[in-house]
C-alpha cells in the first residue's frame, strides 16, 4: 500500500526521532540502523529537508536531524513530503463522458481519504515507543 519510498522515509523519520535533539546524523549512519540503501535514502532525505521536516548540515559534523518535534510530525506529513498521494478526482481514464467518478472510482478515492485521515492522524511520537514489528526493532 505505501511505497518503498515512503517506508523508508517513515523508518527514517522515527529512527530519527528516538535520538537526541539536534544531535546530526550521517545518512550513512541512519541507512545503516533503518536497514535502506544509502544512495536511495540521500534522495529521500533531502525531500524531507525540502519540506521543513528535517534539517541538513554540512560539514564533519553535518548530517540530518528532525526539524520539529516529534509529536508536531504527521505521518501523512512525511508521506506527502516523499511520495504524495494523489486524490481521484476525475476519471483517470480520461473518458470524455465520466463527469462523475465511477462507483469503482468513488470507492478506491474514499480508500485514499481514509487513509489521509489516518496518517494524519498519527504522528512520529506514537510510532517510537511501539516495539511490536521487526520494523519497530531497528528504530
Amino acid at each position: 500500500m505505501l511505497s518503498k519510498t515512503s517506508e523508508y522515509a517513515l523508518r527514517a523519520m522515527a529512527w530519527l526521532a528516538k535520538q537526541k535533539t539536534l544531535v546530526f546524523f550521517k545518512t550513512e549512519k541512519i541507512a545503516e540502523a533503518i536497514k535502506a540503501p544509502e544512495a536511495y535514502l540521500s534522495k529521500i532525505l533531502q525531500s524531507l529537508n525540502k519540506a521543513g521536516l528535517v534539517q541538513a548540515r554540512k560539514g564533519l559534523k553535518g548530517g540530518y536531524a528532525l526539524n520539529k518535534a516529534a509529536e508536531l510530525i504527521s505521518l501523512l506529513d512525511v508521506i506527502m513530503a516523499v511520495d504524495p498521494c494523489q486524490r481521484i478526482l476525475k476519471c483517470p481514464l480520461g473518458v470524455p463522458n465520466h463527469e462523475t467518478l465511477c462507483p469503482l472510482h468513488q470507492k478506491l478515492d474514499n480508500v485514499h481519504a481514509e487513509m489521509e485521515k489516518m496518517f494524519g492522524n498519527c504522528y512520529l511520537s506514537d510510532l517510537i515507543g511501539v516495539k511490536t514489528s521487526s520494523l519497530c526493532e531497528i528504530i
